[in-house]
This record gives C-alpha cells, sequence and structure tokens, in this order.
C-alpha cells in the first residue's frame, strides 16, 4: 500500500508545484521520478484539477512510471475522468501528452463518445457554480455535483477530440458551438477556431470564404469567430519557409479595412493579432495607431507586431514602443520589453526604458525587461537575473528566456 506521507504524493495533495518540480529533478532524484508514487501523484493532480501539478508530472516524471492508460476502481483512465469532469485543461494536457482516447470505459465508451454524452446531457444542476480561470488561463465554470467539482468545458473538449480524431465537423456547428458561450475566452471558442482553421484542401477554402462572409454579421461574437478563423489558417499554414502563405495577402485585404470600421474591442483582438502575425508590410501601417486602443489585449498584440519595425529602425514604431514601456497594463509593458530586443545598438533609448522597467510593480515585466538587457550585452539587469539562480525550475515562465541568457553568454 502506497504511503500517504510519501513526500511526492504531499506536494500533490497541497497543490505545490513547486516542491513537486523539486522532488522530481533532485540531484538524486530518479526515485521520485521512476517511482510507484508518481501514478498515484497523477491521479491526485487529476481529480484535484490541478494543471499546475499535471503539467510538472508530465514534464519531469519518467513516462513509463505515469500509467497514463491505467484504470482506476470504476475502469476509466485518467483521460476519461477529465472529460467526464469537463476539466478541457486538463484532458487536452494528458491527450497531448500520450494518453489513448480510443480505450473504453465500464460501459463501453471512448473518450469521444463520453465527451459526445456528456456535451449533449449537460452537467446537470450542482450545489454551487462559479467562474475560474482553468490552467490554460481560460475561462470556465464549476459546479458541485455528488461532492465532485464539474466544469463546463464538455463541448470544447468533444470539439478537439473530434478534430484529433479525423471528424471534420460543419462550419456552421462549430460557430453554434462557440455562440452558445458568451464569453470568448471560454475553451470552447479555441476548440472551435482551431477545429474550423485545420482542414486541408477545398475543405479549407470553404471555411475562409464562410469565415470571411461572417465579417458583416450583425452579431459580434460571429465576426469575432470569422476574423479569428482567418487569423488561424494563415498563421498555421504550412508552405514552406521560402513561400508565401496564399493566405497572407488576401487576410490583409480582408483585415485593413475591417479594422477601421470595426467598434467591438472584442473583435479587434483577433483583427491586431493577425495584421501583428502577417508578412505583408501593408500589415504594419495601422500597428503604432493601435498600440494607443483603448482596450488593452488590443495594445499588447500591436506592440508585439512591431518588433520589425523596430528592427528596422522605424522612428514611428520605436516611439510607440518605448511609449508602452510606460503602459497602465503589465501585458503591454511586457510586450514592449520584449518588441526592443532587436533594436539598434547605437541607440541608447532601447537599452535605457528597458533599465526603467527594472523597477516595474509586475515581476514578468522586470525579469523580462533584465532579459532583453543581457541579450543586448547591457549588464544593468545582471543583479536581477543572478538573484534568480537556482530558483527558477523547468516548469517556471522564466526558465527558457533565462536559459537564452545563459546561451548567449556562453557564446559571447
Amino acid at each position: 500500500m502506497l504511503s500517504p506521507e510519501d513526500p511526492l504524493l504531499t506536494a500533490v495533495r497541497n497543490g505545490d508545484a513547486k516542491a513537486v518540480a523539486a522532488l522530481l529533478q533532485e540531484e538524486y532524484g530518479t526515485t521520485h521520478a521512476r517511482g510507484p508514487h508518481v501514478a498515484a501523484a497523477l491521479r491526485l493532480a487529476v481529480d484535484a484539477l490541478d494543471h499546475r501539478v499535471l503539467d510538472a508530472l508530465l514534464k519531469l516524471a519518467d513516462p513509463d512510471a505515469l500509467d497514463l492508460d491505467g484504470n482506476d476502481a470504476d475502469g476509466r483512465t485518467l483521460l476519461l475522468r477529465a472529460v467526464d469532469r469537463g476539466a478541457h485543461d486538463i484532458a487536452t494536457a494528458l491527450h497531448f501528452a500520450g494518453a489513448d482516447p480510443r480505450v473504453v470505459d465500464g460501459e463501453g465508451r471512448d473518450a469521444l463518445a463520453l465527451a459526445r454524452h456528456r456535451h449533449t446531457t449537460g452537467t446537470g444542476a450542482g450545489v454551487y457554480r462559479r467562474t475560474v480561470r482553468d490552467g490554460n488561463g481560460d475561462i470556465c465554470r464549476e459546479a458541485v455535483i455528488g461532492g465532485q467539482t464539474v466544469r463546463d468545458g464538455h463541448t470544447a473538449i468533444l470539439t478537439h477530440l473530434e478534430r484529433c480524431c479525423g471528424i471534420v465537423t460543419p462550419f456552421a456547428e462549430l460557430l453554434d458551438r462557440a455562440m452558445a458561450e458568451p464569453e470568448v475566452d471560454h475553451p470552447v471558442w479555441g476548440a472551435a477556431v482551431v477545429a474550423a482553421a485545420g482542414r486541408n484542401g477545398p475543405a479549407l477554402t470553404s471555411c475562409w470564404d464562410a469565415a470571411a462572409a461572417l465579417r458583416h454579421h450583425s452579431d459580434p461574437l460571429a465576426r469575432y469567430f470569422g476574423a479569428d478563423v482567418l487569423r488561424c489558417i494563415n498563421l498555421c499554414d504550412e508552405s514552406g519557409e521560402d513561400e508565401e502563405s496564399p493566405f497572407d495577402t488576401p487576410l490583409v485585404d480582408l483585415f485593413l479595412p475591417w479594422v477601421e470600421q470595426e467598434e467591438d474591442p472584442r473583435v479587434m483582438w483577433p483583427l491586431t493579432a493577425g495584421l501583428a502575425d502577417a508578412m505583408d508590410p501593408r500589415a504594419e501601417r495601422p500597428l503604432p495607431a493601435l498600440t494607443r486602443y483603448p482596450d488593452a489585449q488590443v495594445r499588447s498584440w500591436a506592440v508585439g507586431g512591431l518588433q520589425w519595425q523596430v528592427q528596422q529602425a522605424n522612428p514611428d514604431a520605436l516611439a510607440a514602443v518605448l511609449a508602452c514601456t510606460r503602459d497602465a497594463d503589465a501585458q503591454v509593458r511586457e510586450a514592449a520589453c520584449r518588441a526592443l530586443l532587436r533594436a539598434r545598438a547605437d541607440d541608447p533609448a532601447p537599452c535605457d526604458a528597458l533599465a526603467a522597467c527594472l523597477s516595474d510593480p509586475e515581476e514578468a515585466v522586470r525579469i523580462t525587461a533584465a532579459v532583453q538587457l543581457a541579450l543586448r550585452d547591457d549588464h544593468r539587469g545582471d543583479a536581477l537575473l543572478d538573484a534568480l539562480d537556482g530558483t527558477v525550475d523547468r516548469i517556471s515562465p522564466y526558465y527558457w528566456p533565462l536559459h537564452d541568457v545563459w546561451r548567449h553568454r556562453q557564446d559571447r
């Protein structure tokens, strides 16, 4: 019998992802990473709907010890448990980690069939209901049913699994699924957009036309869906590195007049993001002005799209990015710091602006500024980065930026 006092299980029960990561990475730590408690720890994380702990286990534990497709006493795998509880972030994390959606439960239902059943029947009446952010940052609602927390992500899970199983869900049905949820940050929106944009051949052309036709729809949610599908089709185009995407110019042709006429800030999110990602030079024109848009998400996308113009020493673009380092929104300030990386080395203004961000009230902005300074061989942020030495593990959002700094210093 597994001891409930095992340090790994205790850390999982406490929701302490940092402790879980430390145990799995300890110097002689193959015991925890490969030991008999790993599978039990994974089940505890799934039952707690704890995405951060789950992420640490999936990234750092020995894959053979995870037992992703093992059945519990009810005959259900971890994936089936996550599907049943409507936890889209947990279900997709398990699926991407290798959990087999074809394994069936005691009633003969695989993950797709169970998701379809719960999509059809709904979650039922719960003891209470609240809105939370899941591990992916998406909005979802929770209800307590029979002592268990159940989320309303079943339709998003169904849409994800349909696409992965090769089922082409009609565009109109994907649109209906998304628009049934008023919050565009709900996971069903992302799942429906990816399913629509992920088609091939003539089906993709039909999808493009259907999405473009939504530009003049009276409902802003429909316009949002159309714009986001178009953005994702262009973003995910698999043309060769030296080939121009066949969707890039048509997207800019559509988005330039659209962004001038659109009045709903939510629709402006994918419009701005699409222009920021486009290769057509015309897409850059509205971005400096959009860094002053009232909505912070729009400003963040716009400033992120100015990196190339900053690198080319465009004075309007550089002025816009420098101003955004003082924006009221931390996400915008962080994006501005990243956009300054390739600014001209002979201009002191970018490094001075980054140095000013070292005292920002938000940690993410401070660290991003310090990273960019280090990559520009400016040492003013070194003390902040050195203080992080030994405290950042592989599940930290700072792990890879700090790795870039280390590699840059090694290459000098």
